[in-house]
């Protein structure tokens, strides 16, 4: 699919979100580190580092320098850490629901898209029910040897609403969104292990239907990617602010 730009209105809504993120990294490196043995650390770093234009006629001296820059790496490394492993979860969270906002663009309306159904049960009589706002083209495609089955539809107007797939009497739901700006979009609906890349929908527990998926245009932001801005603006914030709020890395 060709890229739809969101524009400069989506990044009036990242870049302060992403100034925030930065904050938020100071503000655990802070907390969760020592400054002082970070500085010692880097300190002795450089100064190993020194040591090669000091001792470049001597190979020996050079090899020894080598080894202690390494060791010394290795200890600053370790003391980055534990910072790194508490914003781990929290950053990784945030990235899931931006990306669910930034990453992909709504339905064009007009445009045909496959909404696609993981079965557990190859049998499984699955049925597509849509409101008017949402043409279904297509019966159900079955692809026997993968277990799926997969209609086309087409929305006629722009709409945020909701396809339900029944299984035996028994309907699952998918969101699916046209038009255009920003929506909260999420690609699958699958099981509880699932949230982690597609948090904006309830998991799916039970049943025939393992997982539901609808293809969304990919999205960019004046022509880069959301992570682009979002690390760039959120690196720049940690770079500038990291005196004031006491951080060192």
């Amino acid at each position: 699919m060709i890229p739809i730009d969101l524009g400069l209105a989506a990044l009036a809504t990242l870049a302060p979100i992403s100034v925030l993120a930065g904050i938020g990294i100071l503000l655990i490196f802070r907390h969760t580190s020592d400054p002082a043995t970070v500085r010692r650390a880097k300190g002795v770093a450089q100064a190993h580092l020194l040591e090669f234009r000091l001792f470049m006629d001597d190979p020996v001296l050079v090899l020894r320098a080598q080894r202690d820059l390494i060791t010394a790496n290795l200890r600053f490394l370790r003391l980055m850490l534990r910072p790194f492993l508490w914003m781990l979860v929290p950053m990784a969270l945030l990235l899931a629901f931006l990306e669910a906002f930034y990453g992909h663009a709504p339905l064009r309306v007009g445009d045909a898209a496959i909404l696609t159904v993981q079965a557990r049960n190859a049998a499984a009589p699955l049925a597509l029910q849509a409101p008017a706002e949402i043409a279904v083209e297509t019966p159900p495609v079955h692809v026997l040897a993968e277990r799926q089955v997969s209609w086309r539809i087409r929305p006629r107007r722009a709409v945020t609403t909701e396809l339900r797939i029944v299984d035996d009497g028994r309907a699952v739901t998918k969101r699916v969104s046209a038009g255009r700006g920003l929506h909260l979009l999420s690609e699958r609906r699958g099981s509880l292990l699932s949230l982690l890349l597609y948090p904006t929908e309830l998991p799916l527990f039970g049943g025939e239907i393992a997982w539901i998926e609808i293809r969304y245009p990919p999205a960019t932001i004046l022509r880069l990617h959301w992570l682009i801005w979002f690390l760039g603006i959120s690196a720049v914030t940690a770079l500038v602010l990291r005196r004031r709020f006491g951080a060192v890395f």
